[in-house]
């Protein structure tokens, strides 16, 4: 369970995010706490709705069980609990992706028990992160993230296996594949989604650094100045520029041979970075 103000900051930055696709001014945002904080009688009708023969026979849970595994109690009401949301906000229609689809028919349950409409279900299919094998997430470091820099997520798209490109063509976009070259192709998709979330201008100025730092071996004219971390050992300073989350991560970096400065390739994790001089963290950074 998360803290009531780490709920809080969660919260602010989801709708930061999905302000870049819906009008939030135009969004209600309800806290389920509001009917399930302190109220056990709910929760215990809610758990009414529902069976544990049909909680168990959820794909993910069923697997984990014949593997040996366990199903905790509080993960065996959860679907119900989200269910009940649907009740509270009277949702006609839910949408998620495709691994969510138990859980979002556990809605139309609960609000059946409740004697309400049962809402309708609209599930998406699940997209695939750079890696181009396991679904886009945070844990598995495949993602892409909204906000993230023009650049970076120009590059990160340009990074995607050509298998994936008529597939973000089609989920991610409005406009169809025209052109069959897979390298063309990415740098229009590229160029599309990065337009999306950070203007046409953006778009063309990440395009241009791509190619620059990619094609021509170049470096972007617009990198990012940092007088703060001059001084400062390689591991603290990429961690400081937000490059990495932790000092481990940076160190396996260096010893990759990922990091340079002034185009030497740095084998010591700890060494100091001259004021002025130019640092470059893998093809992008």
């Amino acid at each position: 369970p998360l803290t009531e103000k780490e709920i809080k900051q969660n919260l602010k930055k989801y709708l930061k995010q999905a302000g870049k696709i819906i009008n939030v001014r135009k969004t209600e945002v309800y806290y389920n706490s509001k009917w399930l904080a302190k109220r056990t009688d709910v929760i215990l009708n809610a758990a009414k709705a529902g069976t544990i023969n049909q909680v168990i026979q959820r794909a993910e849970f069923k697997k984990r069980i014949d593997e040996g595994g366990s199903v905790t109690v509080l993960e065996s009401l959860y679907p119900l609990l989200q269910g009940y949301d649907s009740f509270e906000v009277k949702a006609d229609l839910e949408i998620g992706g495709s691994d969510q689809k138990f859980n979002l028919l556990m809605g139309r349950q609960v609000q059946k028990h409740f004697g309400m409409p049962e809402q309708d279900v609209m599930t998406l299919p699940l997209l695939e992160g750079t890696d181009g094998v396991k679904k886009m997430s945070k844990s598995a470091g495949n993602y892409i993230a909204l906000d993230v820099e023009p650049d970076d997520m120009f590059g990160k798209i340009m990074s995607i296996p050509d298998s994936l490109i008529d597939k973000y063509f089609t989920l991610l976009t409005d406009e169809e594949r025209k052109i069959q070259d897979p390298r063309e192709a990415k740098l229009e998709l590229a160029k599309i989604i990065v337009g999306m979330y950070h203007g046409e201008k953006a778009a063309n100025k990440a395009k241009k650094n791509f190619i620059k730092v990619f094609s021509e071996h170049g470096k972007p004219s617009d990198r990012p100045r940092r007088p703060n971390l001059a001084g400062k050992s390689v591991i603290n300073a990429i961690v400081e520029a937000g490059i990495t989350s932790s000092r481990s991560e940076a160190r396996r970096l260096v010893e990759q041979g990922a990091v340079r400065i002034n185009d030497k390739k740095v084998s010591d994790p700890n060494e100091a970075i001259p004021s002025g001089a130019t640092v470059q963290v893998g093809p992008r950074h």
